[in-house]
């Protein structure tokens, strides 16, 4: 294969071969959101003469530091770029397309991170893959006055939009799109389903581990004032587009680091420290991904909605609370998080503090949003597959148990870099390849045929696939978890007092 070079809409680029597949990074798929364009909606990218070399990851977004910098960054403010890795880069191959969203917490995360490179599934799995950086932090879901709220979301769906204008000319086939990704991105292709401005973009999409906190605007509105008045100025474009993106990004952390003590103003979403969310704005999203699928949004879409069994034992550890956790923190968060608090306890009556803190924050969090999004798909006429991770992570002795983030190193195929090391160990074991070759066949299955190899998701059975070692189904979720988070998951976080 010969070093590529592929004619896009807006203009020529230049790729690489490396080990038979043909990779481009760094094009940009809208201009700039800098000076004149910064807070406002992607705007079409301009068209270049000449071949561009797209050998090179683009710079990403400005983004929260509260995790350390981001890795292999690169200065620059081309901040919406996107790259592509084809095992066949030629008009009329064909192939099927699969666009990989990154998760951050809706705070960070680009595409340039090892953790995300897209070569390994797209070799695996015969697929044309797609990875984009979307405006994250005050820049893509600040609730300011005078712009459009989730214009992470809006790049999201410009990087699609892209897709289809161009991906054929790499191999892909545009009627052939799976969108999926994982935490915030999971949450993100949930919103997706959701958006009217997203219809026609894509055909199946896969949720892992979904985040399902959707945000009011009362509520966005207040975080934002708080992480506005840090800077002395108001939550505005005109006050805010003044202030250096670094500046955000350092109020944003500063409101992020406090946001437990502010449970009283903030609710659920101050628990558990999350500033940023889509938000149900009634335009952009104009309701909840569970509303819209029940009424019939993704009757033409495939779906995979799943998560890990042991989802926030991973922040546990980062934040060093692992082993720590007291029963007035376990209490805490059941009366924050959950609808029938002392329900969890009666019906896990041996669980430690610990277990019951872990239970009702990945219910809250992940578990239940996943089991409603399947359920929500099917009522509304559209077919799911379920799915649950139980393997556990071999880094740190096993102390991780099946956490949040286990499954990107499973699906992508990236076996280097601070995520792996930290999930797999320095020497993943055997089975590692075992419990990832289940998730690329399945995967690689759905974006071919629709079908991931195991029965479809039905409000009777509750069929689900369960990746170990081994694949096999069962009926999931418990009926337990099932009867206390019934109407909850992907519910908008208002602001306790002002709307509900």
């Amino acid at each position: 294969m010969n070093a590529p070079e592929i004619r896009t809409e807006s203009g020529s680029v230049g790729g690489r071969v490396e080990d038979g597949l043909a990779g481009f990074r760094g094009i940009p798929f809208a201009q700039p959101p800098v000076g004149e364009l910064r807070f406002a909606a992607p705007r079409p990218v301009r068209a270049w003469d000449g071949v561009r070399e797209a050998l090179a990851f683009g710079p990403p977004p400005p983004q929260s530091l509260l995790l350390g910098p981001p890795s292999n960054a690169v200065p620059g403010d081309d901040w919406l770029t996107l790259n592509v890795w084809s095992p066949r880069p030629e008009a009329g191959a064909a192939l099927p397309v699969l666009v990989w969203i990154h998760g951050g917490a809706f705070q960070f995360g680009h595409a340039a991170d090892p953790a995300y490179d897209g070569a390994n599934l797209a070799r695996e799995a015969g697929v044309v893959l797609v990875t984009f950086n979307y405006r994250v932090g005050v820049e893509g879901f600040g609730h300011l006055r005078g712009a459009h709220d989730n214009r992470g979301l809006l790049d999201q769906i410009a990087a699609l939009e892209w897709v289809r204008a161009n991906i054929a000319a790499f191999g892909g086939d545009p009627a052939r799109v799976t969108v999926s990704g994982q935490s915030a991105g999971g949450g993100s292709v949930a919103a997706l389903l959701a958006m009217p401005g997203a219809a026609g973009l894509f055909r199946r999409a896969i949720v892992q581990s979904g985040s399902g906190t959707f945000f009011t605007p009362p509520l966005a509105a207040d975080v934002m004032t708080e992480i506005a008045a840090r800077t002395g100025r108001e939550p505005t474009v005109e006050d805010l587009c003044g202030v250096s993106p670094a500046e955000l990004v350092a109020a944003a952390d500063s409101v992020s680091g406090e946001m437990r003590a502010h449970s009283g103003r903030w609710g659920a979403a101050a628990h558990a420290a999350v500033p940023f969310s889509p938000v149900v704005d009634g335009e952009v999203l104009p309701r909840t991904p569970v509303e819209a699928l029940a009424a019939g949004a993704g009757r033409g879409i495939e779906l995979i909605a799943g998560h890990t069994r042991d989802e926030t034992r991973l922040s546990l550890v980062l934040e060093g609370r692992l082993g720590t956790v007291t029963d007035k923190e376990a209490e805490a968060a059941l009366r924050a998080l959950a609808p029938e608090p002392d329900r969890y306890r009666r019906t896990y009556p041996d669980a430690s503090a610990e277990r019951l803190y872990e239970l009702v924050t990945s219910d809250w969090l992940f578990r239940m949003p996943s089991h409603r999004l399947a359920e929500a798909q099917v009522a509304g006429g559209g077919r799911a597959h379920a799915y649950e991770l139980v393997w556990a992570a071999p880094g740190l002795d096993g102390e991780l148990g099946a956490c949040h983030s286990l499954d990107v190193p499973l699906v992508l195929g990236n076996r280097h870099g601070s995520l792996s090391a930290l999930l797999l160990g320095a020497e993943p074991p055997a089975e590692t390849e075992v419990v990832a070759r289940h998730f690329v066949t399945a995967w690689a299955a759905f974006a071919h045929t629709g079908d991931p190899g195991w029965p479809a998701y039905d409000t009777r059975r509750r069929a689900a696939a369960v990746f170990d070692t081994d694949l096999t189904t069962t009926s999931y979720p418990e009926e337990a978890s099932r009867a206390l988070w019934a109407e909850h998951a992907f519910a908008p976080l208002p602001l306790p007092g002002l709307d509900r």
